[in-house]
Formats: C-alpha cells, sequence, structure tokens
C-alpha cells in the first residue's frame, strides 16, 4: 500500500511555496494580541486577526469561491453589499444620544472641523501616486469611523472598477478598514501628545459651564427624521449610512420599539460585528498585504488621523479665543468619529489637569457630531470622486 505523503505534507509544502502566507499568519496574531492582551478594539480585532489566519491557511477552502468557502460568502453576502456596515450603523445608532448636541449646537462646528484629514490625506496619497479612486478610499481613514470607511473604499475599490469592467481590488480595500479600524483603538495612545502640543495648561483647564437648555421628546423624534431627509437630499451618496443610523435612533428615541432598539443594540450589531470582521480578515493575504503600498496607507492613515485632530484642536483653540475663555479647546479634539472614546480621553486630559474640570458632555456633543461629519464627509467624497471618474 503507498502511503500519500506528499497529500500528507501537502499544507507544509504549500507554505514553502508560498512564505508570505505564513507572515500573514503571525500579523494575524499580532492583531489577536492586540485584541485579548491590550484589549484594543477587541470585537473588531478578534474577528479580523483570525479571519486573517485562515485565509493565509494553505490549501485554505473557506475563501475559496469553487467551494463556497464560508469566508468568500460572508464577503459577497455582506461586505460587497454594505450590508454589514450599515446593519452596524443601525446598531451604533441605536446607542447615540444627541442630546448634548442639540442643546448645544456650536459643537457641530468641532464635528465639521474633525474631517479635515480626510481631505488633506487625499491630496497627499495623489502625490505620492495612488490614482483618485485610491487615494479617496485612503483619504477616508481619516473618518476614524470603520463601516464610513468600508463603504467608501468598497464603493470606490470594487463597484466602480467592476461597473468599468477593470479588476476589483478588495485587498486594498481590506488594509483600508484594518488600518481604520486599528488606529480607532489607538485612539487613547494617537491622540494625547498631539492635543498636548497643541494647547497650553491653561487652556486644558479652562472649565465649561453646563447648563444646557431643555430637549424635547419631540426634537429628539424630529432630529433623525429631518437629518435624514436634509443629508440624503443634499449628499444623495451618504444616505445609506446617515438613514441606516437615524433610524437606530429612532427606534431609540420614539420609546415604542424597545425589543427593536435592544436588538439593534446588542444581538444585531454584534453579529454584523462579528461577520463583518471574517470577512475583512480573508481579503488581507499575502498577496495584497505584503507591498510597498500597504506601508504608505499606513502612514497615510495616521497622518489623516493626525490632521484630524490637530484641526479639531486648533478649531477649539479659536473658539477659544472668540468666547472669551469659555471653551476648552481639548473638546475640539472629539469632533472625530471614534464615538464615545474620543469623548472620553478628552474628558480623561482635561481631569489630568483639573480634577474637578468636567468637560464630558460638551465632548459626546462634539463627538457625535464628528459621528454625523464623517458620514457626510463620506458621502460628500463619493459625490465628488465618482463624477471624475466616469460614473
Amino acid at each position: 500500500m503507498n502511503i500519500p505523503i506528499n497529500e500528507l505534507l501537502a499544507g507544509l509544502l504549500d507554505l514553502g511555496h508560498n512564505p508570505g502566507n505564513l507572515v500573514m499568519i503571525l500579523v494575524g496574531g499580532v492583531l489577536l494580541y492586540f485584541a485579548i492582551v491590550k484589549e484594543y478594539e477587541p470585537s473588531l480585532l478578534l474577528p479580523i486577526g483570525m479571519g486573517i489566519i485562515i485565509a493565509n491557511l494553505p490549501l485554505s477552502a473557506m475563501i475559496d469561491p469553487e467551494e463556497n468557502g464560508m469566508l468568500y460568502l460572508l464577503y459577497n453576502a455582506g461586505v460587497r453589499t454594505e450590508l454589514f456596515p450599515l446593519l452596524i450603523f443601525v446598531g451604533v445608532g441605536a446607542m447615540m444620544d444627541f442630546r448634548p448636541l442639540l442643546a448645544q449646537p456650536v459643537f457641530a462646528l468641532m464635528g465639521a472641523a474633525g474631517q479635515f484629514g480626510i481631505f488633506g490625506t487625499l491630496i497627499l496619497a495623489i502625490a505620492l501616486g495612488f490614482k483618485l479612486p485610491e487615494a479617496a478610499s485612503i483619504g477616508i481613514i481619516g473618518a476614524i469611523d470603520g463601516p464610513t470607511s468600508i463603504y467608501v473604499a468598497n464603493k470606490l475599490l470594487v463597484e466602480y472598477p467592476a461597473a468599468r469592467g477593470l479588476p476589483p481590488n478588495p485587498g486594498m480595500a481590506g488594509i483600508i478598514a484594518v488600518v481604520a479600524y486599528s488606529y480607532m483603538s489607538l485612539v487613547p495612545i494617537i491622540q494625547p501628545p498631539i492635543m498636548r502640543a497643541l494647547t497650553t495648561r491653561e487652556e486644558r483647564r479652562t472649565h465649561m459651564e453646563y447648563a444646557p437648555r431643555p430637549v424635547s421628546k419631540l426634537a429628539l423624534i424630529l432630529f433623525p427624521l429631518i437629518v435624514t431627509v436634509a443629508v440624503g437630499i443634499l449628499v444623495p451618496q451618504a444616505a445609506p449610512l446617515i438613514a441606516s443610523l437615524m433610524l437606530g435612533n429612532l427606534m431609540k428615541e420614539a420609546g415604542v420599539v424597545d425589543r427593536l432598539s435592544k436588538a439593534s443594540q446588542n444581538e444585531i450589531i454584534n453579529i454584523a460585528t462579528l461577520f463583518l470582521g471574517l470577512a475583512v480578515g480573508s481579503t488581507m493575504t499575502a498577496k495584497s498585504f505584503l507591498n510597498a503600498d500597504t506601508l504608505k496607507i499606513l502612514g497615510l492613515g495616521l497622518v489623516a488621523f493626525g490632521l484630524d485632530t490637530a484641526a479639531g484642536v486648533l478649531f477649539g483653540k479659536f473658539l477659544y479665543r472668540v468666547s472669551g475663555k469659555k471653551i476648552n479647546p481639548l473638546v475640539g479634539a472629539a469632533g472625530i468619529s471614534a464615538f464615545p472614546m474620543a469623548g472620553r480621553l478628552v474628558q480623561k486630559l482635561a481631569n489630568d489637569e483639573d480634577y474637578s474640570n468636567f468637560v464630558l458632555m460638551h465632548a459626546m456633543g462634539a463627538n457625535t457630531a464628528g459621528q454625523l461629519g464623517s458620514v457626510i464627509a463620506g458621502g460628500v467624497l463619493l459625490t465628488l470622486v465618482l463624477p471624475m471618474v466616469g460614473l
């Protein structure tokens, strides 16, 4: 009887021919380390890391189209159709409280300032040789919002090429998603040095009076409806994202569908996050990840994050001056989309300077504005770029 040694050793032989797969398995292990040991965004980095490991196993059938592999099916059903990001946005909307923003509308301006990195990084990416759809996809990392980054990158790197008969680039879209979520998890590490460098101790110690005007239940119900209609008309490309976000918020504020609201905040968003992480990780094969562009994307993503934070803080300093030193510039750093981490970080830094300083509600107003701003910025980006590339 002949023992099929080659069949038994097929996996090892394949790794010998494709050593890059072993490197990617190690990359997946690093993400698992950050998720489990450091607890950096574990609900996303853990499935992404596992997805990378599975996709790079030798002769893996889970990403094989001919085998209808599970990860292949998840990618086509939930990422390529943008279903998973939209379901996540329903859950995020159900967890958001817009009272601080509605009580102090001035913080909407900080949410706008916090998107500067998107467009600044787009220009820089073009200067580095990326094509416009690629540069715009890299720029959206500056939203510091995973679902928005996935949605926009998928439109520009997968749907756009397919519509023009060009090969899609899900690998780059996957890298952008991983970079976006990785930098989201590093908010407490990346933002503080920039915030401290751009502010004085006196500015960081600024106390802000919190005496918000009451927000009626009617206003809380009308707000998601008005935002959905207004953004849907003015920025149609952002309509799916903003409608999903506002649907979740409407269910929460209406108070008549508690089961749907709680399901959106728990089971739906958890399942969608799990499947999204696995599907995104499955696109990160050695062929798509191990190249010079990956390093460029990592660097540009960090630049985008830094520009967002700097623009928000500098705008906060402007408001600090024009308000007669009544607005703490640190609050501007919460104008990014990393909700609620950025808002909590602002409170922590304010407490580090003065334990009695309470700016959390102001920061949350800016943070919710940043969430809206990132969605609108993503829609504006698609509105500008798609016609320029012929769609």
